[in-house]
């Protein structure tokens, strides 16, 4: 009963594609690296390699947000960023490309990055596949109306081959997708926002991004507590440094520590932070990570030292391309 996770879109804000001079950058500083390590040979190349994670050599990816959820029953999609584009075509190699297709897409709000895909979604052009498009907030239509309209798109909504079908989603009652159980919970945005508690076989994912998680105690989370507790993996937001969410209120973004205060009290096991801001380059979400880990060791030193009980989390800044399991 394993719940497969993989992430298609880690920015946040706006697409970040790297220019070829960061790329060219990008791969002098590898063989600065390769070389400055030791290595001399080509057999070296593959320990080279191993010594590191993906972000050493790609980052962090520029597509905006999109991920997927697999089941052994259901496949479940939530947002609908420039990522999904690449799981379009993926999806197109199987039913969907043959208008046999039946997808389900959940949207957490309708702000730019979480919509600019879906006119390049494929499975939308095709006849017979069946689009079923979610979300708590009562303009779902109405957005895929404007979206898909003269000057913004040339293809108007009518002229998509696909059915599309729009479902209202009762804030914090859950919804069941065969196997898989949703149930929308608000988070802290300057337009309504809601991050989904996706559960199966007594597996829990918590996506939460797009919040500025204004509120933290259980006191003021109140009825969106349940949110963050019992989780296996939670994907949080992390656009900002602390400083800079200091400076950026009422943004609708956080930092990483906001997100382990809240996963290190409530016992969340793992934790991914994405969203990254688009302005920032890799080395400054390398900063941003590092600045989250002397936080996080901070407050476990603080935990074994008698301050009130704290969990120790397993967290890392997720990149595009990213697959687990719980």
């Amino acid at each position: 009963m394993a719940l497969k996770i993989r992430i298609w879109g880690a920015r946040g804000s706006l697409p970040a594609p790297e220019t070829p001079i960061q790329l060219q950058e990008r791969i002098r500083l590898l063989f600065d690296d390769f070389f400055s390590s030791g290595y001399s040979k080509k057999t070296d190349v593959e320990k080279f390699f191993k010594r590191f994670d993906l972000t050493h050599f790609g980052g962090f990816g520029g597509n905006t947000p999109c991920i997927e959820v697999l089941s052994p029953q259901q496949q479940l999609i939530v947002d609908g960023g420039s990522g999904i584009r690449q799981l379009g075509y993926q999806l197109m190699e199987g039913p969907c490309g043959k208008g046999k297709g039946e997808v389900h897409l959940l949207f957490t709000h309708f702000h730019w990055d979480h919509l600019i895909g879906l006119p390049f979604f494929t499975p939308l052009f095709v006849p017979g596949n069946q689009i079923h498009v979610y979300a708590v907030q009562p303009d779902l239509k109405s957005v895929f109306e404007t979206l898909f309209k003269k000057p913004y798109f040339p293809v108007p909504l009518e002229g998509l081959a696909a059915t599309i079908h729009y479902h209202a989603l009762e804030p914090r009652k859950p919804k069941q997708f065969k196997d898989i159980q949703i149930t929308p919970y608000q988070l802290d945005h300057p337009d309504p926002c809601w991050g989904y508690r996706i559960e199966v076989g007594g597996r829990v994912l918590a996506y939460c991004v797009d919040t500025e998680a204004n509120r933290t105690s259980r006191e003021d989370l109140g009825p969106d507590l349940p949110l963050y507790q019992g989780v296996d993996v939670m994907i949080f937001d992390a656009q900002y440094t602390l400083m800079e969410t200091i400076e950026k209120i009422n943004w609708g973004h956080a930092a990483a520590s906001l997100g382990l205060d809240i996963a290190m009290r409530e016992g969340v096991k793992r934790v991914l932070f994405m969203h990254h801001d688009p302005a920032s380059s890799d080395a400054k979400i390398f900063q941003a990570e590092a600045e989250a880990r002397r936080y996080y060791q901070t407050q476990v030193r603080a935990a074994k030292d008698g301050a009130p009980d704290l969990h120790e989390v397993d967290w890392s800044f997720a990149h595009e391309g990213m697959e687990f399991e719980i």
